[in-house]
């Protein structure tokens, strides 16, 4: 961090804090508002407009800076979320821990921020000597490891700038006049490709944990270098993941393997002792060799999801949890076929089960899970190709996703590639192709129909289901 801004990282003050802005000038930095997506425009000249400070902030400025695109842009002003909501009549406020207003445009939301103070800090305008606005949000709460529980205390410019996580993320690209004010040496940090945490590295990750995954994503991702200092206390601090909410760990989960980096992202985490705490049955399977061979199954999906998402092709997020998964289930399976029971009986306790123990580290959504069980059910349905078999599993909605499961399978030297090579042909031929293929198949052992005797003039022989 550049000691120029004379900010101190190792001190977060509890009074109002000053800090000496390096300007960057239009003419010294690659952004130009045609880069800008016209609805944050909008909101940019609206707030302007109506007096109040406009700023880009966070990753939007830093990937412009990189010369990506952003996924999204964010606002940060000096109005209040009540403000913010008189400007524009199509702003919804949102949030209780981090009160925020999004702007709406079709499918576009624009988020705005009024600046935060950071942790500390009395609110003033809670006392009634300016307003009673956020009256509900007085103070900083904080657990007893240190992690901010409620941060709507609102503050200035340069305090906003000093509470953000990394230095990257802190620098504001002004409306007005198109120069970055940098609080933090985060324009330094971005061209030497520094991730550094601004502040003291162990209170800013015991405020919020979710940050040692952000650091290690936006390496992977940007192919940054984590600032060793920001780096050292991680191992140590990992285990402050297990308290931190089920349904947050998911959202996280989603940008670390959809991001582009997911199998470098995997091995930064694993690395770092915090995969354990998004996975921790997966992490276990990792752990153990199959066959005196590495498990590999995990590696090659995120290699594909990677390769899916470089060549603009979609990415479902129950495959890759499917995958994560699946050796916990497949363990849980063979223990309960080993004490009598059917193999898809097994299976499909063991996903019950396993699901029920992830749900209490990384939640996952009913819409996933549901198609995770469908995806791995199948399995065994595909070496059942005799009949009209084939041609009905071809209809099934999860068929595609459980093929290509199948494949990875294969792939991972799980199961021979016999089977995957089979099906991958089937789906190339035609169907007078497809009834031969089907005739050269061997019968199925110990599958002898049984004539059934006539009761009615309605009665149909139907298959009974089989034991896998």
């Amino acid at each position: 961090m550049s000691d120029s801004t004379g900010f101190e990282p190792n001190i977060l003050s509890k009074s109002v804090i000053k800090v000496q802005a390096s300007i960057i000038k239009a003419t010294a930095h690659p952004i130009s508002r045609g880069d800008i997506s016209d609805h944050a425009l909008k909101v940019l000249a609206g707030l302007h407009d109506a007096g109040y400070d406009s700023y880009l902030v966070g990753g939007c400025v830093r990937d412009l800076m990189l010369g990506r695109e952003p996924k999204d842009f964010d606002v940060a002003t000096n109005a209040l979320p009540e403000e913010v909501r008189r400007v524009f009549k199509n702003c919804r406020l949102i949030g209780r821990r981090f009160r925020l207003a999004h702007v709406y445009f079709g499918r576009e939301i624009i988020e705005v921020a009024t600046y935060r103070a950071p942790p500390g800090k009395i609110d003033e305008t809670a006392s009634g000597n300016k307003s009673d606005k956020t009256k509900d949000s007085e103070v900083h709460l904080a657990d007893d490891s240190g992690r901010i529980l409620r941060d709507n205390v609102y503050g200035t410019l340069e305090e906003d700038a000093v509470r953000r996580d990394f230095t990257i993320n802190a620098l504001y690209y002004n409306y007005a006049n198109d120069e970055i004010s940098d609080f933090v040496g985060g324009f330094d940090d971005l061209k030497n490709g520094l991730i550094k945490i601004i502040g003291d590295p162990e209170t800013r990750y015991r405020e919020d944990p979710v940050r040692m995954l952000r650091a290690i994503r936006f390496a992977a991702k940007l192919g940054l270098k984590i600032d060793p200092k920001s780096e050292a206390p991680i191992k140590a601090l990992s285990v402050l993941l297990a308290d931190v909410p089920a349904a947050r760990k998911f959202e996280e989960v989603l940008k670390l393997f959809h991001g582009g980096a997911a199998l470098s992202t995997f091995e930064a985490l694993r690395h770092a002792d915090l995969f354990q705490y998004l996975f921790p049955q997966a992490e276990l399977c990792l752990a153990k060799e199959v066959g005196h061979f590495p498990a590999v199954l995990i590696p090659l999906a995120l290699r594909n999801t990677d390769n899916r998402i470089a060549e603009g092709k979609p990415v479902t997020p129950a495959f890759l949890l499917a995958v994560m998964l699946w050796g916990s289930a497949l363990e849980e399976a063979q223990r309960l076929v080993a004490g009598g029971a059917n193999q898809q009986d097994a299976l499909r306790s063991a996903a019950a089960h396993v699901l029920r123990k992830q749900s209490q580290h990384t939640s996952i959504p009913k819409r996933f899970t549901g198609m995770m069980r469908e995806m791995w059910m199948m399995q065994s349905r595909f070496a059942f190709r005799n009949g009209q078999r084939a041609f009905r599993l071809m209809e099934h909605q999860r068929f595609r996703a459980a093929y290509d499961f199948l494949c990875l399978r294969s792939e991972s030297g799980e199961i021979d590639d016999e089977l995957c090579r089979w099906w991958t042909l089937f789906q190339e031929v035609d169907i007078e192709e497809r009834k031969e293929m089907i005739s050269k198949l061997p019968p199925v052992p110990g599958r002898r129909r049984k004539r059934k005797k006539r009761t009615g003039p309605n009665n149909n022989s139907g298959e009974k289901n089989f034991n896998v």
